[in-house]
């Protein structure tokens, strides 16, 4: 009887580990920099440290400083929050603030200057970007390439990822007054842009039903969807670096440091960290803060190199917490 109850102790173990992911310790020096907001989404550095921060319901937008003043500097009111759409991406870009948002009709990208913690003088980008009451996109970043990134969605109507002639379902690179590109297509709902040291373009994107996943994007690519969620191996699509079960992620906003991606996931209430290699190949993927704060979505890294990380508890699917939602300030390790 010894020797039996050993052996199924050894088995139970194995059968609880896992080959593709670890669980760690919370990463050192976590702290909460401002708390009492609603669904943070989108977040970007200003140049003295201070961040701007974007509100998806409310459609405000923030400063926040690293001592946690946090200043109303305009609520959009040409944004028309519902489901998954409202005020979403922003960017920085010298003397002017880059907004994503779902308007009356349609998702657009608006330019905005920024001075004396004000905006002024709106400028629509890229308009007629599809809208529904999910997959909407929303993420935008400067690339070391000093172009202006953007994700867009699907909005559930599948075939548009596919769609040359859609927006939906696509990167856009655009230039600072509005000349835009599809960079890739074959997304679903690409919420987490970053580049790490080499200039390399990855992006996190929700899957259906099976395996969320993280992309190298490269100018053209296709990845697939709807016609391959995850893995697929086809030679006309693009497979990912990472994936996960759909219940362990949900990856949403996305930054580079330390020589790893960080990603924050909603359904999977983590923060994951997904080391690269010189050549920017992914290691085994490594979970912090599982179950602490909720729902991770907004991920940014900061100027005195820290990661920003935003809760989305208050977006109709998460369970607030006293606080919520908050930011978080969070110092990687490797």
């Amino acid at each position: 009887m010894g020797k039996l109850r050993l052996i199924l102790v050894l088995v139970l173990m194995l059968a609880g580990c896992s080959t593709t992911t670890a669980e760690s310790a919370p990463p050192p020096g976590t702290r909460t920099v401002a708390s009492g907001l609603s669904v943070p989404w989108g977040l970007a550095f200003l140049p003295g440290g201070d961040a701007l921060v974007t509100e998806r319901d409310s459609a405000r937008v923030l400063r926040i400083s690293p001592g946690g003043q946090v200043k109303e500097v305009a609520t959009i009111a040409e944004a028309r929050p519902d489901g998954e759409g409202g005020l979403m991406g922003v960017a920085v870009k010298d003397e002017h603030v880059f907004l994503y948002y779902t308007a009356a009709s349609d998702n657009r990208i608006v330019r905005y200057r920024f001075a004396g913690d004000a905006l002024s003088e709106p400028k629509v980008l890229v308009q007629g970007i599809p809208k529904g009451g999910i997959h909407n996109g929303g993420r935008l970043a400067f690339g070391p390439d000093g172009f202006l990134y953007a994700s867009t969605g699907e909005t559930g109507d599948r075939p548009l990822a596919q769609d040359p002639a859609s927006l939906g379902g696509k990167i856009l690179r655009l230039t600072t007054d509005g000349g835009a590109s599809v960079h890739s297509l074959g997304h679903r709902n690409v919420q987490g842009l970053a580049w790490d040291p080499q200039g390399r373009m990855y992006a996190s994107e929700f899957g259906a039903s099976s395996r969320d996943e993280v992309n190298r994007i490269v100018r053209g690519g296709n990845y697939g969807w709807p016609e391959v969620e995850g893995e697929g191996g086809a030679p006309r699509f693009t497979d990912p670096i990472v994936t996960w079960p759909t219940s362990d992620a949900s990856p949403s906003g996305m930054a580079y440091a330390a020589g790893s991606l960080w990603v924050g996931a909603l359904r999977g209430e983590r923060l994951w960290q997904i080391p690269l290699d010189a050549q920017g190949r992914a290691g085994t993927p490594v979970a912090h803060l599982t179950g602490r704060y909720g729902r991770l979505r907004a991920v940014a890294l900061a100027p005195d190199g820290t990661l920003w990380v935003g809760t989305s508890n208050h977006d109709g699917r998460g369970s607030p917490r006293d606080g919520d939602d908050r930011i978080l300030a969070i110092t990687p390790g490797r």
